[in-house]
C-alpha cells in the first residue's frame, strides 16, 4: 500500500470512510466488521465525525478499533456551531467517549461556521497542547477560507474529489500543493452510482480487468498528496478499494475520462456533500 505523511503519520493513500455508518442499529455488527477487516487489509486511516449519525458513527469506530487503537489513524470532525472556544473541548471529550479512546490523531472543522477562525484554532491548539489531539485540520475549506485561516499549522483539508467533481483543480489542489498541504478526498467513487455507470470509466475499467470504482479511486490517486477515503461495508469492496492503490492508469486512460468530465477553465463554486 503506498502511503504519505499525514499530521505527522505516515498513512495509506487509501482510508476508510463512516459517513451513513452507526444510523441502523441491525447493522452496527457488520459496520463493525467492516472497520476491522478495513484495518487487517491495511486501510488503517479512519475517518468520522460527530455529525455522522449524530455520533452513531464515531460509536461504531469505537467497537472497531477497541484492542487496534495502536494500528489505527484516527480521523474525526466537529460541527462548526460546536467550534467555540467552550464547544471545542466538550465535542472532542464527547467524541473521545464514543469512540473509548483518549486521543484523536486528527481533529477537523467540519465546515467554516459562524465563530471567529482565531478562536477555533485556539481551542484546537489547547486540545493540542493538553494532548487530546496530535493535529488539527479543516473540512470543505475553499481557497479564500484558506487565506482567511492563514495558519501553517493546518495540517489537512478534506474535500469532495472524484471524476465529476473536479473544480478543485483549478485553484485549490495547486495551492495546498504550494503549502506541502495533503488533500483528503471524500466520496472519490462518488454517491448515485452514475459515476461508476459512465461509459469512459465503465472502458477504463475493462482495460485494466478490474471495477469502475476501482478505476475512480486510481484517478483521484493519480497525483501525489491526496487521499481517498471511501466507504465500504463489504468485504469484497473493501479488498478491491485496498487494491485500487497499485492500478496506475496511463495518459490515454485520463484522456478518456477527459472527454466525460474535462478538468476545469475557470474557478468553480467549492462542491459540497
Amino acid at each position: 500500500m503506498r502511503t504519505l505523511q499525514l499530521a505527522d503519520k505516515t498513512v495509506p493513500v487509501i482510508g476508510q470512510g463512516t459517513w451513513r455508518m452507526g444510523e441502523d442499529r441491525h447493522q452496527r455488527q457488520d459496520e463493525v466488521k467492516a472497520l476491522q477487516r478495513g484495518i487487517d487489509l491495511g486501510l488503517t486511516l479512519i475517518d468520522t465525525a460527530e455529525m455522522y449519525g449524530e455520533g452513531g458513527a464515531e460509536e461504531v469506530v469505537g467497537q472497531a478499533i477497541a484492542g487496534k487503537r495502536d494500528q489505527v489513524t484516527l480521523v474525526s470532525k466537529v460541527y462548526p456551531h460546536n467550534a467555540s472556544r467552550k464547544g471545542i473541548p466538550a465535542a472532542c471529550e464527547r467524541s473521545l467517549q464514543r469512540m473509548k479512546t483518549d486521543f484523536i490523531d486528527l481533529y477537523l472543522l467540519h465546515w467554516p461556521g459562524s465563530y471567529p477562525l482565531d478562536e477555533t484554532v485556539e481551542a484546537f491548539e489547547r486540545l493540542r497542547e493538553d494532548g487530546k489531539i496530535g493535529r488539527w485540520g479543516v473540512s470543505n475549506f475553499d481557497v479564500s477560507d484558506l487565506l482567511e485561516l492563514n495558519d501553517p499549522r493546518c495540517a489537512t483539508n478534506q474535500v469532495l474529489y472524484n471524476p465529476e467533481e473536479r473544480g478543485i483543480e483549478y485553484d485549490l489542489i495547486p495551492w495546498m500543493e504550494t503549502a506541502s498541504m495533503p488533500l483528503m478526498a471524500y466520496c472519490p467513487i462518488g454517491q448515485a452510482g452514475n459515476l461508476l455507470m459512465n461509459p469512459a470509466i465503465l472502458e477504463v475499467a475493462q482495460r485494466h480487468d478490474v471495477t469502475p470504482a476501482q478505476i475512480s479511486l486510481a484517478w483521484v490517486l493519480r497525483q501525489d498528496g491526496v487521499i481517498a477515503i471511501p466507504k465500504a461495508v463489504d468485504p469484497h469492496h473493501l479488498q478491491l478499494n485496498a487494491e485500487a492503490a497499485c492500478i496506475e492508469l496511463t495518459l490515454e486512460d485520463e484522456l478518456l475520462i477527459d472527454t466525460s468530465w474535462p478538468a476545469p477553465i475557470r474557478k468553480q463554486r467549492l462542491g459540497m456533500v
